[in-house]
């Protein structure tokens, strides 16, 4: 008898508890089905970087006397299809915890041998929780929570030799994908980074991790998303650097990179237990604000062509790359949300369709965070000032001049904000799209119209 490894978002051998409790009943299976309803969703770069990762694997697994076996079609009918070709017994996969997977799960389960395990996150979503039993809406309890449950050695399991000797069934041929070089797809790329990051980053994370002139951030998000590496491999690494650090000052970088994939961790579990957050605000009384969704600005926004240089530059940088600075991420958001009116649905879909790393968690959560819509989130009244963070984060101008070639010219602060100085640059637009001194008050007034609608709903 055999089992099925149902790989989903957990490309990889090494800390894969659903492969090593298929391993424990025998010979294995390995399969992953693509999944049509996913597929249409998922944009060729994202398409891209999972095939490639996927050819890694069948080439890791063949290394060990095994073969990753593809398939195609609604999953429900594909496993039942491999059930009735081979011995397989049981269906052994990670738990997946966005809407769509539950869903699909809970009714593959319902006719299926599915076993599902958890191995997406360091603690599955439904055992971290209030002492009264709640769930935790604010970040900073929940850390402190799941920082108490973490084991007192918090090894990552590892990968396994050479697989038991089983007869495959026919394998569709994976389709063809083009490789990104600034992201080479696979598990051991992944972790590469990891052992690089930590190496030579993770202890002065804390100072560069804003600076989006700096090579300073980890880059493993692309990773993590598709499960080339486990959020507890990475968890792991951190603690050691946290327990390695010379200098206070390190040992709070590293801890801070910890609390970051925390942060991914519970914006996981916010959209697990309120999975309407993919849909709405999580806060009802931000829900109706009355935006002004201007499209001609929000092409502007999409192509870089805001007037506003780091704006530009980050949008650029993901047009051309998939990828985008978390701190630029932050920037561009709260410029589309708070200064343009533009609803941040909007933007966290322009997000997915463009980002290698998109994840519906963790995308969901830093879009209603920065909109001041979501949990925990920053306040609705805060709006970040696009210059201010330019020059705080990008001093040198460097990272526009990067991005935005028609600015590179340029020295001095005067880059940040050139119409200031009267400067115009052929190519760019000669000012910003909208004049930020009547930002605040357009913003403030739309958000405060959405939290009177409720109140007047409220009783009526």
């Amino acid at each position: 008898m055999s089992a099925l490894w149902w790989l989903r978002r957990d490309i990889r051998l090494a800390d894969n508890p659903a492969l090593l409790a298929a391993l424990e009943t025998g010979p294995v299976l390995p399969v992953f089905i693509l999944d049509p309803h996913l597929l249409a969703r998922t944009p060729k770069r994202r398409q891209d970087f999972l095939l490639e990762g996927l050819a890694k694997l069948d080439a890791d697994l063949r290394s060990r006397a095994s073969q990753l076996v593809i398939r195609s079609g609604p999953p429900l009918a594909a496993l039942q299809k491999l059930l009735a070709e081979t011995d397989a017994q049981g269906i052994y996969t990670e738990a997946d915890f966005t809407p769509y997977a539950r869903k699909r799960d809970a009714a593959i389960a319902a006719s299926l041998p599915l076993k599902l395990f958890n191995g997406q996150t360091v603690h599955a979503p439904e055992t971290i929780h209030k002492p009264d039993g709640g769930i935790y809406t604010v970040f900073t309890p929940y850390s402190k929570t799941w920082k108490t449950h973490l084991p007192e050695n918090l090894k990552p399991l590892p990968a396994p030799g050479n697989f038991p000797p089983v007869e495959f069934p026919a394998s569709e041929p994976l389709p063809a994908y083009h490789s990104c070089a600034l992201f080479p797809s696979g598990e051991a790329e992944a972790l590469r980074r990891l052992d690089t990051f930590v190496k030579e980053k993770i202890h002065t994370y804390g100072e560069q991790r804003n600076r989006m002139d700096l090579d300073g951030t980890s880059a493993l998000s692309p990773y993590m998303r598709f499960g080339m590496l486990s959020l507890r491999q990475a968890a792991s690494a951190a603690l050691h650097a946290m327990r390695q650090a010379c200098t206070p000052e390190a040992q709070k970088s590293a801890e801070i990179f910890l609390n970051e994939l925390i942060w991914r961790e519970f914006y996981i579990g916010i959209l697990y237990h309120f999975p309407r957050v993919a849909t709405t605000s999580f806060n009802p009384a931000l829900a109706n604000i009355p935006w002004r969704n201007n499209m001609g600005d929000f092409e502007a926004w999409k192509a870089g062509q805001t007037g506003l240089p780091i704006v530009d530059a980050a949008m650029r940088q993901l047009a051309a790359t998939g990828w985008m600075h978390n701190r630029a991420r932050m920037i561009v958001a709260s410029f589309l949300v708070k200064d343009l009116l533009i609803n941040w649905q909007w933007g966290e879909h322009w997000f997915m369709q463009n980002l290698l790393d998109g994840d519906p968690a963790a995308n969901n959560g830093g879009w209603q965070w920065t909109a001041g819509t979501g949990t925990d989130a920053a306040p609705y009244f805060r709006i970040f000032n696009p210059v201010l963070q330019s020059i705080k984060f990008d001093p040198h101008g460097d990272y526009i001049r990067k991005w935005v070639p028609e600015l590179a010219a340029i020295q001095g602060e005067v880059i940040h904000a050139p119409w200031e100085k009267g400067l115009r640059v052929p190519g760019y637009p000669a000012k910003p799209i909208v004049d930020r001194e009547t930002v605040k008050d357009r913003t403030l007034k739309a958000y405060q119209v959405s939290k009177e609608h409720l109140n007047l709903t409220e009783y009526t």
